[in-house]
């Protein structure tokens, strides 16, 4: 537990009364019950998903650390002892049963900080980019008789998907889907990528950089608010679930209708879904560009003074 003398700022954060915190943090708890609820039963199952998996294994946020719900940094809650001992938090020492995020643990987040408002501010500042077609998971089978989702079958074979990748260019933006291209496919794209270039390559059309939304929110978590962190979530299923739609499985067993882009017709509704997300992710993006910038003056206030 951490509990400081209160010499420093917040010295007067706003405190929640218990029971609005409370019911404001079982709010969260049912709309995110909601939302991960059906992982749940399959994992207690021991079955697998190859579309909703993914957003706990590749990102490696579990559904337990989601529950907890947290109001942002610079606002205490009262009563809030099953706060104690929780990352980031800690309890007023003028006003015990007080906790709040800790100033600690924000100038421990300092460069995270600094580089997730960097890297969105940049994102934000260019053209949305809608002709990639979601060609990244195809190029990610190209030319190989491995498959990344071994328990669905390539929609078209591999004869198939090789053509669809040789009959469109590649315009990958995105590092972390560009880097499991196979080998064949890696010298198609119109650009290589590095991980280096990423703040100045990332671009807010690209799906997998809106579905990031929600990694860079887990990684401010408790400090800025879960209602936002959730916001970021549930855009992520969705872009997922198109992901894997415009991918080249056969997902029709998990009641998945597929986005053939290898028709102008699917290109078309490709790209309309994918502008929508783009769309609901610029609203978000601003929201973790502000909390960035108030984090970051909290944290100059702090180094003012200290």
């Amino acid at each position: 537990m951490n509990v400081h003398d209160d010499l420093t700022p917040p010295l007067d954060p706003p405190v929640l009364p218990v029971l609005e915190w409370q019911a404001r943090a079982q709010a969260h708890r049912q709309r995110l019950d909601r939302l991960v609820g059906p992982y749940l039963e399959r994992r207690a199952a021991g079955t697998t998903h190859p579309v909703v998996d993914f957003l706990f294994t590749y990102y490696g946020n579990k559904p337990s650390q989601l529950r907890r719900w947290h109001p942002g940094f610079g606002i205490g809650l009262r009563d809030a002892g099953e706060y104690r001992g929780a990352r980031g938090y800690y309890e007023l020492a003028r006003e015990r049963g007080v906790f709040t995020a800790d100033p600690a643990y924000l100038s421990k987040r300092r460069d995270t900080i600094a580089f997730v408002s960097r890297l969105l501010t940049a994102t934000a500042r260019r053209p949305a980019q809608l002709s990639c077609f979601g060609l990244h998971e195809w190029a990610m089978v190209y030319r190989t008789d491995e498959v990344r989702h071994q328990q669905v079958p390539l929609r078209l074979g591999h004869a198939g998907t090789d053509a669809v990748v040789e009959s469109m260019s590649l315009r990958c933006t995105h590092f972390d889907a560009f880097r499991f291209f196979t080998p064949e496919a890696v010298g198609r794209n119109a650009e290589p990528l590095a991980r280096a270039d990423q703040v100045e390559r990332e671009q807010p059309g690209c799906l997998h950089a809106n579905m990031d939304l929600y990694k860079w929110g887990f990684k401010l978590a408790p400090l800025i608010s879960s209602d936002l962190l959730l916001d970021c979530f549930e855009l992520a299923c969705t872009a997922r679930e198109l992901d894997m739609r415009a991918s080249p499985y056969d997902l029709s067993d998990f009641g998945y209708e597929p986005v053939r882009i290898e028709t102008p017709t699917g290109r078309a509704d490709y790209v309309r879904a994918q502008a929508a997300i783009a769309e609901s992710a610029d609203a978000l993006r601003a929201r973790l560009r502000l909390a960035c910038a108030e984090l970051s003056s909290a944290q100059a206030g702090f180094d003012a003074i200290g």
